[in-house]
């Protein structure tokens, strides 16, 4: 039996929206400013995390795990230290990037369209300028969720623009208007 696939195909959505890239100068050596970030925003715990899962534990214990593994809000998923690859091309600037998030503020999205998990967990950069400033890059998250249209994402978005603010002040470094 064949199916006409393309009869049955709905149309392709493509909505766009602006995005405001934000990069906050950090008054900090990289390495220094580096090994703070990753202090503030730890590791998730995989391996408790994963035994939730396998024991299929209530969403309260799922909260309360990400409470206590990320006391501000977030926990790293996923870094990539760029330069050793990219030295390899004579690039000498560093640049690690994260995928930070929170997976229970992520379910608050998930909830409403499975398809927010593009933009969970957010995606950060800390790079040095051409020049050599320490950088600290992010996405503000209300701007990339806000192509989904729904405005309980969106709201969500802007509680995560809040709490990256959050974690920047607690970092003492400056907080851009965007994320208040």
């Amino acid at each position: 039996m064949t199916h006409n696939v393309s009869a049955a195909r709905p149309p392709v959505r493509a909505p766009s929206r602006p995005v405001t890239r934000l990069e906050v100068a950090v008054d900090e050596d990289y390495e220094q400013f580096r090994a703070r970030y990753e202090q503030a925003v730890p590791p998730l715990d995989y391996e408790r995390t994963f035994d939730l899962v396998t024991q299929q534990a209530p969403w309260s214990a799922v909260i309360d795990l990400a409470e206590e593994n990320g006391p501000l809000g977030f926990m790293i998923y996923w870094k990539f230290d760029a330069q050793p690859l990219f030295g390899l091309a004579g690039n000498r600037a560093r640049c690690t990037e994260y995928l930070m998030g929170n997976h229970t503020i992520a379910e608050r999205m998930y909830r409403h369209d499975a398809g927010s998990l593009l933009y969970a967990p957010l995606r950060t950069t800390i790079h040095e300028s051409p020049s050599g400033e320490t950088l600290f890059a992010i996405d503000r998250p209300s701007d990339t969720v806000a192509a989904l249209g729904r405005s309980d994402i969106t709201d969500v978005g802007r509680e995560l623009d809040r709490k990256v603010g959050t974690l920047l002040r607690h970092l003492g470094t400056s907080v851009p208007d965007e994320l208040t």
